[in-house]
Protein backbone atom coordinates (compact mmCIF):
# COMPACT_ATOMS: atom_id res chain seq x y z
CA UNK A 1 0.00 0.00 0.00
CA UNK A 2 2.90 2.36 0.82
CA UNK A 3 4.38 1.80 -2.65
CA UNK A 4 1.05 2.37 -4.33
CA UNK A 5 0.71 5.75 -2.65
CA UNK A 6 4.33 6.95 -2.65
CA UNK A 7 5.49 6.16 -6.18
CA UNK A 8 2.67 7.89 -8.10
CA UNK A 9 3.03 10.91 -5.82
CA UNK A 10 6.75 11.18 -6.49
CA UNK A 11 6.24 10.79 -10.24
CA UNK A 12 3.61 13.49 -10.23
CA UNK A 13 5.95 15.83 -8.33
CA UNK A 14 8.82 15.16 -10.71
CA UNK A 15 6.63 15.83 -13.74
CA UNK A 16 5.84 19.29 -12.37
CA UNK A 17 9.54 20.11 -12.46
CA UNK A 18 9.60 19.62 -16.24
CA UNK A 19 6.75 22.01 -16.96
CA UNK A 20 7.43 25.51 -18.18
CA UNK A 21 5.97 27.00 -15.02
CA UNK A 22 7.19 25.52 -11.74
CA UNK A 23 5.88 25.92 -8.22
CA UNK A 24 9.28 27.24 -7.14
CA UNK A 25 11.53 29.77 -8.85
CA UNK A 26 13.52 28.44 -11.83
CA UNK A 27 16.63 30.61 -12.05
CA UNK A 28 19.49 30.55 -14.57
CA UNK A 29 21.87 31.41 -11.74
CA UNK A 30 24.44 30.77 -10.37
CA UNK A 31 26.03 29.88 -13.74
CA UNK A 32 25.88 31.92 -16.93
CA UNK A 33 24.14 29.31 -19.09
CA UNK A 34 20.48 29.74 -20.06
CA UNK A 35 17.87 27.09 -19.38
CA UNK A 36 15.86 25.78 -22.32
CA UNK A 37 12.66 26.44 -20.36
CA UNK A 38 10.92 29.76 -19.78
CA UNK A 39 9.71 31.15 -16.46
CA UNK A 40 6.05 30.60 -17.39
CA UNK A 41 3.33 32.96 -18.53
CA UNK A 42 2.72 36.08 -16.45
CA UNK A 43 5.82 35.51 -14.36
CA UNK A 44 8.32 38.37 -13.99
CA UNK A 45 11.71 37.25 -12.71
CA UNK A 46 14.79 39.25 -11.74
CA UNK A 47 18.28 37.83 -11.34
CA UNK A 48 21.35 39.82 -10.27
CA UNK A 49 24.87 38.90 -9.22
CA UNK A 50 27.36 41.43 -7.82
CA UNK A 51 30.95 40.24 -8.23
CA UNK A 52 34.60 41.12 -7.60
CA UNK A 53 37.13 40.55 -10.38
CA UNK A 54 40.93 40.32 -10.59
CA UNK A 55 42.88 39.93 -13.84
CA UNK A 56 46.63 39.80 -14.49
CA UNK A 57 48.14 39.74 -18.00
CA UNK A 58 51.73 38.48 -17.69
CA UNK A 59 53.03 39.11 -21.27
CA UNK A 60 51.50 42.61 -21.48
CA UNK A 61 52.22 43.32 -17.79
CA UNK A 62 48.92 44.87 -16.74
CA UNK A 63 46.41 44.30 -13.95
CA UNK A 64 42.68 44.84 -13.63
CA UNK A 65 40.80 44.89 -10.33
CA UNK A 66 37.27 46.00 -9.65
CA UNK A 67 33.67 44.99 -9.23
CA UNK A 68 30.52 44.68 -11.28
CA UNK A 69 27.16 42.98 -11.58
CA UNK A 70 25.48 40.74 -14.08
CA UNK A 71 21.71 41.07 -14.29
CA UNK A 72 18.69 39.64 -16.07
CA UNK A 73 14.98 40.44 -16.24
CA UNK A 74 12.76 37.66 -17.63
CA UNK A 75 9.05 37.61 -18.46
CA UNK A 76 6.81 34.85 -19.79
CA UNK A 77 4.45 36.22 -22.42
CA UNK A 78 1.48 34.73 -24.34
CA UNK A 79 2.75 31.14 -24.51
CA UNK A 80 4.33 28.85 -21.94
CA UNK A 81 7.21 28.33 -24.35
CA UNK A 82 7.98 32.04 -24.90
CA UNK A 83 10.17 34.24 -22.73
CA UNK A 84 11.27 37.85 -23.23
CA UNK A 85 14.45 38.95 -21.47
CA UNK A 86 16.89 41.77 -20.89
CA UNK A 87 20.36 40.87 -19.70
CA UNK A 88 23.75 42.45 -19.29
CA UNK A 89 26.98 42.91 -17.35
CA UNK A 90 28.15 46.22 -15.89
CA UNK A 91 31.72 46.58 -14.60
CA UNK A 92 33.71 49.27 -12.82
CA UNK A 93 37.44 48.65 -12.45
CA UNK A 94 40.95 50.09 -12.34
CA UNK A 95 43.35 49.29 -15.17
CA UNK A 96 47.00 49.35 -14.01
CA UNK A 97 49.71 49.45 -16.69
CA UNK A 98 53.07 48.19 -15.38
CA UNK A 99 55.04 48.20 -18.65
CA UNK A 100 57.05 51.34 -17.90
CA UNK A 101 59.10 52.43 -14.89
CA UNK A 102 56.19 54.59 -13.78
CA UNK A 103 52.97 52.67 -13.25
CA UNK A 104 49.93 54.32 -14.77
CA UNK A 105 46.34 53.75 -13.70
CA UNK A 106 43.00 54.63 -15.21
CA UNK A 107 39.43 53.99 -14.11
CA UNK A 108 36.99 52.25 -16.43
CA UNK A 109 33.23 51.76 -16.23
CA UNK A 110 30.69 50.57 -18.79
CA UNK A 111 28.49 47.68 -19.86
CA UNK A 112 30.53 44.69 -20.96
CA UNK A 113 27.34 43.45 -22.58
CA UNK A 114 23.70 44.52 -22.85
CA UNK A 115 21.13 42.58 -24.87
CA UNK A 116 17.37 42.36 -25.39
CA UNK A 117 15.87 39.20 -26.86
CA UNK A 118 13.35 36.38 -26.83
CA UNK A 119 13.68 32.65 -26.20
CA UNK A 120 11.27 29.99 -27.45
CA UNK A 121 11.11 26.30 -26.54
CA UNK A 122 10.82 24.40 -29.83
CA UNK A 123 10.98 20.86 -28.44
CA UNK A 124 9.99 19.51 -25.03
CA UNK A 125 10.55 15.76 -24.49
CA UNK A 126 9.04 16.02 -21.00
CA UNK A 127 5.63 17.41 -21.91
CA UNK A 128 3.92 14.01 -21.60
CA UNK A 129 5.96 12.88 -18.60
CA UNK A 130 3.00 13.03 -16.23
CA UNK A 131 0.85 10.86 -18.49
CA UNK A 132 3.08 7.80 -18.21
CA UNK A 133 1.86 5.06 -15.91
CA UNK A 134 4.25 4.38 -13.01
CA UNK A 135 5.59 0.90 -12.34
CA UNK A 136 4.21 0.15 -8.88
CA UNK A 137 6.64 -2.72 -8.27
CA UNK A 138 10.00 -1.29 -9.36
CA UNK A 139 11.73 1.78 -7.98
CA UNK A 140 14.50 1.40 -10.57
CA UNK A 141 12.02 1.37 -13.44
CA UNK A 142 10.61 4.70 -12.32
CA UNK A 143 13.76 6.51 -11.20
CA UNK A 144 16.66 4.73 -12.92
CA UNK A 145 18.44 5.83 -16.08
CA UNK A 146 16.37 5.83 -19.28
CA UNK A 147 17.82 6.14 -22.76
CA UNK A 148 15.16 8.70 -23.66
CA UNK A 149 16.68 11.00 -21.02
CA UNK A 150 19.49 11.62 -23.52
CA UNK A 151 17.04 13.51 -25.75
CA UNK A 152 17.20 17.15 -24.58
CA UNK A 153 14.69 19.95 -24.52
CA UNK A 154 15.68 22.50 -27.19
CA UNK A 155 15.11 26.26 -27.27
CA UNK A 156 16.22 28.98 -29.65
CA UNK A 157 17.07 32.58 -28.82
CA UNK A 158 17.32 35.70 -30.96
CA UNK A 159 18.23 39.14 -29.71
CA UNK A 160 20.21 42.31 -30.20
CA UNK A 161 23.24 43.67 -28.39
CA UNK A 162 23.71 47.37 -27.79
CA UNK A 163 27.24 48.74 -27.35
CA UNK A 164 28.13 52.36 -26.65
CA UNK A 165 30.88 54.24 -28.45
CA UNK A 166 34.44 53.99 -27.06
CA UNK A 167 33.54 51.13 -24.73
CA UNK A 168 36.76 49.93 -23.00
CA UNK A 169 35.43 46.36 -22.86
CA UNK A 170 34.80 45.91 -26.59
CA UNK A 171 36.95 45.99 -29.72
CA UNK A 172 37.65 49.40 -31.30
CA UNK A 173 34.86 50.55 -33.58
CA UNK A 174 32.13 48.43 -31.95
CA UNK A 175 29.07 50.64 -31.58
CA UNK A 176 25.29 50.35 -31.79
CA UNK A 177 23.17 47.26 -32.33
CA UNK A 178 24.35 43.82 -33.44
CA UNK A 179 22.50 40.45 -33.63
CA UNK A 180 22.87 37.63 -31.13
CA UNK A 181 21.57 34.06 -31.52
CA UNK A 182 21.68 30.98 -29.30
CA UNK A 183 20.63 27.35 -29.13
CA UNK A 184 19.97 26.05 -25.61
CA UNK A 185 19.50 22.38 -24.72
CA UNK A 186 18.61 20.82 -21.38
CA UNK A 187 18.61 17.24 -20.10
CA UNK A 188 16.87 16.42 -16.83
CA UNK A 189 18.28 13.16 -15.50
CA UNK A 190 17.03 11.12 -12.57
CA UNK A 191 18.60 11.73 -9.19
CA UNK A 192 18.49 15.52 -9.42
CA UNK A 193 21.05 15.95 -12.23
CA UNK A 194 20.53 18.58 -14.95
CA UNK A 195 22.79 19.21 -17.95
CA UNK A 196 22.51 22.49 -19.90
CA UNK A 197 24.35 23.35 -23.12
CA UNK A 198 24.40 26.77 -24.82
CA UNK A 199 25.86 27.50 -28.25
CA UNK A 200 26.05 31.26 -28.83
CA UNK A 201 27.02 33.50 -31.74
CA UNK A 202 27.40 37.04 -30.44
CA UNK A 203 27.82 40.49 -32.04
CA UNK A 204 27.31 39.02 -35.50
CA UNK A 205 28.79 41.02 -38.36
CA UNK A 206 31.15 43.11 -36.20
CA UNK A 207 34.90 43.06 -35.53
CA UNK A 208 34.09 41.22 -32.31
CA UNK A 209 31.87 38.47 -33.62
CA UNK A 210 32.58 35.75 -31.12
CA UNK A 211 31.42 32.19 -30.64
CA UNK A 212 30.73 30.87 -27.16
CA UNK A 213 29.79 27.55 -25.65
CA UNK A 214 28.63 27.01 -22.07
CA UNK A 215 28.20 23.59 -20.45
CA UNK A 216 26.64 23.45 -16.98
CA UNK A 217 26.02 20.42 -14.78
CA UNK A 218 23.92 20.88 -11.63
CA UNK A 219 22.94 18.49 -8.89
CA UNK A 220 20.27 19.01 -6.24
CA UNK A 221 20.79 17.25 -2.92
CA UNK A 222 17.31 18.17 -1.68
CA UNK A 223 14.61 20.73 -2.55
CA UNK A 224 16.71 23.56 -1.01
CA UNK A 225 20.35 22.95 -1.98
CA UNK A 226 22.01 22.65 -5.40
CA UNK A 227 25.66 22.65 -6.53
CA UNK A 228 27.02 23.19 -10.02
CA UNK A 229 30.12 23.06 -12.22
CA UNK A 230 30.46 24.94 -15.49
CA UNK A 231 32.86 25.55 -18.35
CA UNK A 232 32.60 28.48 -20.76
CA UNK A 233 34.60 28.87 -23.95
CA UNK A 234 34.94 32.20 -25.78
CA UNK A 235 36.58 32.58 -29.18
CA UNK A 236 36.97 35.75 -31.27
CA UNK A 237 39.73 37.84 -32.79
CA UNK A 238 39.37 40.29 -29.89
CA UNK A 239 39.27 37.91 -26.93
CA UNK A 240 39.54 34.19 -26.27
CA UNK A 241 39.27 32.31 -23.00
CA UNK A 242 38.20 29.13 -21.23
CA UNK A 243 36.52 29.88 -17.92
CA UNK A 244 35.52 27.49 -15.14
CA UNK A 245 32.90 28.08 -12.43
CA UNK A 246 31.87 26.22 -9.32
CA UNK A 247 29.31 27.12 -6.71
CA UNK A 248 25.91 26.48 -5.24
CA UNK A 249 22.47 27.91 -4.57
CA UNK A 250 19.96 27.84 -1.74
CA UNK A 251 16.19 28.11 -2.18
CA UNK A 252 15.15 30.55 0.54
CA UNK A 253 11.46 30.45 -0.41
CA UNK A 254 9.47 29.37 -3.45
CA UNK A 255 10.07 32.80 -5.05
CA UNK A 256 13.55 33.68 -3.74
CA UNK A 257 16.97 32.09 -4.29
CA UNK A 258 20.47 33.06 -3.16
CA UNK A 259 23.70 31.73 -4.67
CA UNK A 260 27.47 32.08 -4.87
CA UNK A 261 30.20 30.99 -7.27
CA UNK A 262 33.89 31.39 -8.11
CA UNK A 263 35.24 31.91 -11.64
CA UNK A 264 38.79 31.24 -12.82
CA UNK A 265 40.85 30.16 -15.83
CA UNK A 266 44.19 28.44 -16.37
CA UNK A 267 46.12 30.91 -18.54
CA UNK A 268 47.94 34.20 -17.99
CA UNK A 269 46.74 36.21 -21.00
CA UNK A 270 45.10 37.29 -18.73
CA UNK A 271 44.55 35.17 -15.65
CA UNK A 272 41.03 35.61 -14.27
CA UNK A 273 39.67 35.15 -10.77
CA UNK A 274 36.23 36.30 -9.64
CA UNK A 275 33.81 35.76 -6.77
CA UNK A 276 30.12 36.55 -6.97
CA UNK A 277 26.99 36.48 -4.84
CA UNK A 278 23.61 36.28 -6.51
CA UNK A 279 19.92 36.82 -5.88
CA UNK A 280 16.92 35.64 -7.87
CA UNK A 281 13.37 36.79 -7.19
CA UNK A 282 10.11 36.37 -9.08
CA UNK A 283 6.71 38.02 -9.13
CA UNK A 284 4.32 35.17 -9.77
CA UNK A 285 1.05 36.06 -11.50
CA UNK A 286 0.77 32.74 -13.31
CA UNK A 287 -2.63 31.11 -13.71
CA UNK A 288 -3.12 27.60 -15.01
CA UNK A 289 -5.28 27.23 -18.09
CA UNK A 290 -8.74 25.80 -17.58
CA UNK A 291 -8.87 22.06 -18.09
CA UNK A 292 -11.58 20.37 -20.13
CA UNK A 293 -14.21 17.97 -18.82
CA UNK A 294 -12.27 14.78 -19.40
CA UNK A 295 -9.39 16.24 -17.42
CA UNK A 296 -11.51 17.65 -14.63
CA UNK A 297 -10.26 17.46 -11.08
CA UNK A 298 -12.73 14.70 -10.28
CA UNK A 299 -11.61 12.57 -13.23
CA UNK A 300 -7.94 13.10 -12.43
CA UNK A 301 -8.55 11.97 -8.84
CA UNK A 302 -10.39 8.88 -10.11
CA UNK A 303 -7.52 7.91 -12.39
CA UNK A 304 -5.01 8.45 -9.58
CA UNK A 305 -7.04 6.27 -7.20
Amino acid sequence: MFKKILLPSLLLASSLVFAQYTEVINSNRPGVSKSAFSVGTNVAQFEVGPYMIKEEHTPLNYEVSGFGADFSARYGLLFEQLELNIEGIYQNDTFKDNRSAITSERSRANFKSFAVGAKYLVYDPYKNEGQEKPNLYSYHANFGFKWKDLIPAIAVYAGANFDTKDNPYTAPGIEGFSPKVMIATQNNFSGGWVLVLNLIKDRIGTEQSDFQYVVTLTHSFNPQWVVFGETQGIQSDFYADNLFRFGGAYLWSKDFQIDTAVTFNTKDTPSVFGVNLGLSYRLDFHQDKEIDNKNSVEDVDKRRN
